[in-house]
């Protein structure tokens, strides 16, 4: 057993020491399954012949109809009836604290428990060279990317994604192969494990596409952040690579630190590797890739935007480190079909084409718009946004949003779910946030709720228009219920 319980209290469980996990568990339950990691890890252990059950008090789509194909009973809500029948292992969520009720029947029963990220590394990982994907922004869409340049290049990968990739359409795979992809999270582990998941995930390669400042509930500030990346860096053994986002300095200033050979990407000069010559060509985006200033190849995607092509150009970096064809990262890039929840078309109804995304930073807020006006840039574009991450519910990046709708037509923000967990001196203001964005000259109007919200949407709203949704969260159905209504 992996037991990397660094910087650990145990007082509501089992001490380490007799906390003794069975090699091989029959029944496996899991607290917190609806995550998009715990689901797919619930997918590998069913595929592993385990009798997985699970409990969350949020259960929406798509994990919800995701673990339900898998015949994955689930639980809703938390309580000690739910590890009746007692299971062999509890694998623990981060999303539990010490005081829920099923933790403190967990801790009663005496059940062997570890954590997610354990749980990975024992179960899907062992014997396999780990690629970790890590940064703030970005990690789904290139894990994905990887994974399915691996599966095209014959090498069965292993996989966990923490959306769901419309090629495989499922968000693991065990893989016989030689590599796992695994996104590298710097959120931290379970109540009983305060370090970041990515310490978890031994890793061989490592792809860090930026660092900036997130997830305000559990890190103190930039440096904090900073302080994190570097422990993943320092895990790089000699004989490994880490391949660096050479457009973001934060990346580049503390790469300098890796032991092992490091490679850059980007779009502006400086870079290893470099893509030139972007265009939309009959829907799809066409780009040269330079390798140290000589072309390398020249690729076609369905993906758009500059904040995708660099989520593309490291995958092109390890495919050379990993001698994979230049004719198969071309099919594979062109076949590519991306993620669920980025930037994807959800439906087009008379003339008004709707998109999904899951941006919550403010950066990835403004890139996505970004991205989805370079595409559409013929098209009117109504930006809808949901503060609800633990930092964007947050008044700590309060300003900085105001600067990510500039590109939008229309902005459209509602009042934040769950204000009462934040402290009432630390709430974002959604109302604040639009007086700033018509201070800018936007049209931006503030819903007290989603039905307010969605009559909003619907007497401002044309025919050609693009209405790009951004959530991390299920939005009270937002989607299909406009649907419906258009």
């Amino acid at each position: 057993m992996d037991t990397q319980n660094t910087n650990t209290n145990h007082s509501a469980l089992l001490p380490p020491e007799l906390n003794i996990v069975p090699a091989s568990p029959g029944h496996i339950h899991l607290m917190g399954i609806c995550g998009t990691g715990m689901a797919s890890l619930a997918g590998i252990l069913k595929q592993r012949g385990c009798l997985v059950t699970g409990s969350d008090e949020n259960v929406y789509p798509p994990m919800s109809h995701f673990l339900e194909d898998l015949s994955i009973p689930v639980m809703k809500g938390y309580g000690p009836a739910n590890l009746t029948p007692v299971p062999d292992l509890v694998i623990v969520g981060n999303v539990i604290t010490r005081k829920n009720p099923e933790a403190i029947e967990l801790s009663r029963l005496k059940i062997p428990y570890i954590s997610m990220p354990q749980a990975l590394r024992q179960f899907a990982m062992k014997g396999k060279r780990s690629i970790v994907i890590s940064g703030t922004h970005g990690k789904t869409t290139t894990s994905t990317i990887v994974s399915w340049v691996l599966e095209q290049a014959g090498m069965d990968p292993g996989f966990m994604i923490g959306g769901i990739p419309n090629n495989f359409h499922r968000s693991f795979k065990l893989g016989d192969g030689p590599y796992f992809v695994i996104e590298g999270d710097e959120y931290d582990t379970a109540f009983f494990d305060k370090g970041p998941k990515f310490l978890h995930y031994a890793p061989w390669a490592t792809i860090l596409t930026s660092i900036e400042f997130d997830h305000a509930d559990i890190f103190r500030d930039l440096d904090h952040v900073i302080a994190t990346f570097r422990r993943l860096i320092d895990l790089v053994p000699q004989d490994g690579l880490l391949i660096a986002n050479g457009d973001d300095p934060i990346v580049i200033a503390e790469s300098k630190r890796a032991k092992c050979p490091v490679i850059t990407y980007g779009l502006t000069e400086g870079a290893h590797w470099r893509a030139v010559d972007i265009s939309i060509q009959k829907g799809l985006t066409g780009l040269k890739i330079l390798k140290q200033e000589k072309e390398y190849i020249s690729l076609l995607t369905p993906l758009y935007g500059q904040y995708n092509i660099s989520n593309l150009l490291p995958v092109v970096v390890l495919s050379e480190h990993l001698k994979i064809e230049p004719s198969v990262l071309s099919r594979a890039f062109e076949s590519f079909r991306g993620v669920k929840r980025r930037q994807e078309v959800i439906g087009e109804k008379g003339g008004i084409l709707v998109l999904d995304d899951f941006a919550h930073h403010p950066t990835a807020v403004e890139k996505t718009i970004q991205a989805v006006k370079e595409r559409f840039d013929d098209r009117r574009l109504m930006a809808i946004f949901e503060p609800r991450s633990n930092s964007s519910r947050r008044n700590i990046f309060q300003e900085r949003y105001s600067a990510s709708f500039d590109l939008s037509d229309i902005v459209l923000i509602p009042e934040p779910p769950m204000m009462e967990k934040i402290p009432l001196h630390e709430r974002f203001s959604s109302r604040k946030l639009v007086k700033d964005l018509t201070q800018r000259g936007l049209k931006a109007f503030y819903c007290p709720d989603t039905t307010h919200l969605l009559h909003e949407i619907l007497a401002q709203v044309r025919r050609g228009d693009v209405i790009l949704i951004m959530s991390n969260g299920s939005f009270d159905n937002l989607h299909n219920r406009l649907l419906e209504r258009l």
